[in-house]
């Protein structure tokens, strides 16, 4: 499977490819580089349609999931909005805000209302990391930085498909404790400022969650800390929403969980990744608990790293000896703790990401799709992919290219082994016409299907019908001298430009100009007198950026002359 956020980055490409170089003229002033984090949590945690936005929507997204996730605070803060509200317009002016959306003079209005706060909340972020000590922070066990050079050479992990993996999302005990939880919660809980709950509502909670009553002589809210976790959980996986004047509230689709949809099933687990946190130990003494810190993130890589298995008293040694190294309480918090592992065993165990069998402890198929995930939060590489059996044309294109051309071809030639010519030849150009705008999916899966000869000729012959696709089944029907082929056209010819261009394009700005000047001003300036005609998804984009970037002062005004054509179509 390929991990989802991987997916929604590669749905959301093209879109923000078009978008930057709209607002090279539009929004010259707007750095386009801060709506990716923005445009790609909106995709994640609000709607599934990239072109539907809300102004609830848009305040949670900048006031509630931004600050958890935005990398450099301080651009944020000076650039965010704007580049939003760039981003929004775009949307708006390119017919791509949907009906379903607030109006765009809405959606700008929350972006004044939120300002404020926003800027505020990136100052405090700022004011966090401000005299953060780097030995201190290679205090936690759960530091994946220090493994960055074994982790680059692990052999390519294979993830498993959707299916599979929301199967076993939805079998995890702890997200169903976490639902029940806030069910019994309900709508509108009052919750107390000390205290989130009085101890007669604690022991409500632990009997509708399933979890046990602890024996004390104290208060049972201060002796209950896997409830507090179970709560928190409740609260990652949106089950939970803070509301107004001190109440909580379970949210609409909670009590569906397992949900239906796979897709939503692992957007929901995903959200509940980062409670691994809760596995690590906790102690009386704080400073303790601290010299623990990272302890189950720390077990994960270590599963990983060892192939996915490690006997669990080898696990307990290396981490031991890990503590004491990294921190002077580290050999008094592990003996204090008694058994550290357990916790962290219970709680990944609990979310499908670990199983025991006897003294081996091993990552589950949920478990890498996990470990992989966090390594990636961190930056740092990883060589993880989808399995080759379970993984879509599309997937096989949009990993191939971001692979080097041997290692491409590799997975091309694994993935044909798997499936007869023609019908591998229909699953790829199926895939290239999902989306008319994305020039480099198409290319990649024309370039692929011409190496299969007659084979692909029926799958060539219904890519006819396909705008996008019929210059290169034209092309490739003509070329294998197919009997009733249509020959290509010059329009067909023009399309291929434009195609390469807008991979040129992608490439960069230098690039882009380089491969420009490879073919002289004279056959620019041919190319452009016709090529504006062409219903291409990015000619208008293609035709501004040329106007802007052309060194020949006669070629770039020819462009805005075709730019103004082709906006007057």
């Amino acid at each position: 499977m390929t991990d989802r956020i991987e997916v929604a980055a590669t749905e959301l490409r093209p879109l923000l490819e078009e978008f930057i170089m709209w607002a090279r003229a539009n929004a010259p002033g707007s750095d386009p580089e801060l709506v990716g984090p923005a445009a790609l949590w909106h995709r994640l945690a609000f709607s599934q349609d990239l072109g539907t936005w809300k102004r609830a929507d848009l305040r949670n997204l900048l006031l509630d999931r931004m600050p958890k996730v935005v990398e450099d605070p301080d651009a944020a803060a000076d650039g965010m909005l704007p580049a939003v509200e760039a981003y929004l317009t775009f949307l708006s002016q390119t017919g791509r805000l949907n009906k379903g959306s607030d109006s765009l003079a809405d959606l700008q209005a929350e972006l004044d209302d939120v300002e404020d706060e926003f800027v505020d909340l990136m100052e405090e972020l700022l004011d966090d990391t401000e005299g953060v000590d780097d030995e201190e922070e290679a205090g936690d066990l759960g530091d994946f930085e220090s493994f960055a050079d074994e982790l680059a050479e692990l052999d390519t992990i294979r993830l498993r498909p959707d299916s599979e993996l929301a199967e076993a999302a939805r079998q995890a005990p702890l997200i169903a404790k976490a639902r029940d939880l806030a069910v019994w919660v309900g709508s509108g809980r009052k919750v107390g400022e000390e205290t989130l709950l009085s101890d007669d509502e604690v022991e409500e909670a632990l009997t509708a969650s399933g979890l046990p009553r602890p024996e004390t002589d104290g208060p049972v809210a201060e002796a209950v800390p896997q409830l507090w976790n179970i709560w928190n959980l409740a609260v990652d996986l949106e089950f939970l929403e803070p509301g107004e004047a001190g109440t909580v509230a379970v949210q609409d689709d909670t009590a569906e969980w397992p949900f239906d949809d796979d897709e939503d099933v692992l957007d929901a687990w995903m959200l509940g990744l980062h409670s691994v946190d809760y596995g690590d130990p906790e102690l009386e003494d704080d400073d303790l608990t601290m010299a623990l810190a990272g302890l189950t993130r720390g077990l994960l890589v270590r599963l990983l790293l060892a192939g996915g298995s490690r006997e669990r008293d080898e696990l307990a040694r290396d981490l031991s000896e890990a503590a004491a190294d990294l921190d002077e309480l580290g050999a008094d918090a592990w003996e204090a703790a008694g058994d550290p592992l357990a916790p962290a065993i219970d709680w990944l165990t609990g979310y499908g990401m670990v199983e025991t069998e006897g003294d081996v402890v091993r990552l589950t198929p949920l478990g890498t799709e996990g470990v992989v995930h966090l390594i990636d939060d961190a930056d740092i590489e990883v060589d993880a992919r989808p399995a080759i059996e379970s993984m879509s044309a599309h997937e096989l294109l949009a990993l191939s290219a971001e692979l080097p051309e041997d290692e491409a071809d590799a997975e091309f030639a694994a993935w044909m082994r798997l499936r007869e010519p023609g019908r591998a030849a229909e699953e790829l150009l199926e895939a290239a016409a999902e989306d008319d705008s994305d020039a480099l999916i198409r290319v990649q899966a024309a370039s692929i299907v011409g190496t299969l000869g007659e084979a692909a000729v029926p799958a060539w012959q219904a890519a006819l019908k396909q705008s996008s696709l019929r210059p290169y089944a034209a092309t490739h029907l003509s070329q294998l001298e197919v009997e009733g082929a249509p020959e290509p056209t010059q329009d067909d010819t023009h399309w291929l430009i434009l195609d390469m261009w807008t991979i040129s394009a992608g490439l960069g700005r230098s690039e882009f100009v380089s491969s420009l000047q490879d073919i002289g001003p004279d056959m620019v300036n041919s190319l452009l007198e016709v090529i504006w005609k062409i219903p291409h998804a990015h000619v208008e984009e293609l035709l501004d950026l040329i106007s802007q970037v052309h060194p020949d002062k006669q070629v770039a005004k020819a462009a805005r002359r075709a730019l103004f054509k082709a906006r007057s179509l």
